[in-house]
């Protein structure tokens, strides 16, 4: 099952605004499972993280850990850049944590400032409650970016803690009701 999210109301009832455009680029926000990925997108979407958290974080650690063919894998595209604008990885329940959780988070360089990461997490959190609807989300979130969760409910529920040489927080966020209707329903994994 996957969402074309360009569409709010898919995943959340279109509450929140969101950007549209990204420095006047046009975005496409796609979430769906790995083997809905075609194999170029999945290069970028590898790019992306590398780019991101080996290359600007100078951060040596295995990236495709095997989570990956369990994940919803949510996206902004543009048809001007081969790499996601912007990116975060949707575990199912049971795989890292007993709860759902979002992880690989990031908006490349070129996005940065505009608004497209809490936008990313907003839609991330509500594709959660889409497809987990009732549970608790978990997240190990880089410590520096406490705030930045906070700010999108999530609290601290354990000790800073060193994962691949950067510090990490555990973080959770209290579950929230998912779309009502028998439509929203059917598209549980």
């Amino acid at each position: 099952m996957s969402v074309d999210t360009d569409d709010s109301a898919a995943i959340d009832g279109g509450t929140a605004a969101k950007p549209a455009h990204v420095h006047g680029v046009q975005l496409h926000w796609r979430c769906v499972r790995f083997a809905e990925l075609n194999v170029v997108e999945l290069q970028h979407i590898y790019a992306a993280r590398q780019q991101v958290f080996a290359v600007e974080q100078q951060c040596i650690y295995l990236d495709v850990d095997g989570y990956d063919e369990q994940a919803y894998h949510l996206a902004a595209w543009s048809s001007g850049e081969r790499l996601p604008f912007a990116y975060a990885r949707l575990l199912d329940p049971g795989c890292k944590y007993v709860e759902p959780s979002i992880g690989r988070v990031l908006t490349i360089s070129a996005a940065r400032g505009s608004g497209l990461g809490r936008e990313l997490v907003r839609r991330a959190i509500a594709a959660c409650a889409t497809f987990w609807p009732g549970q608790a989300i978990r997240i190990s979130a880089q410590s520096r970016l406490e705030r930045f969760y906070a700010e999108a409910g999530f609290v601290i529920v354990g000790a800073r803690y060193l994962e691949d040489g950067i510090a990490h927080t555990e973080m959770s966020r209290a579950a929230t009701a998912g779309p009502a209707g028998p439509e929203r329903k059917s598209r549980r994994p």
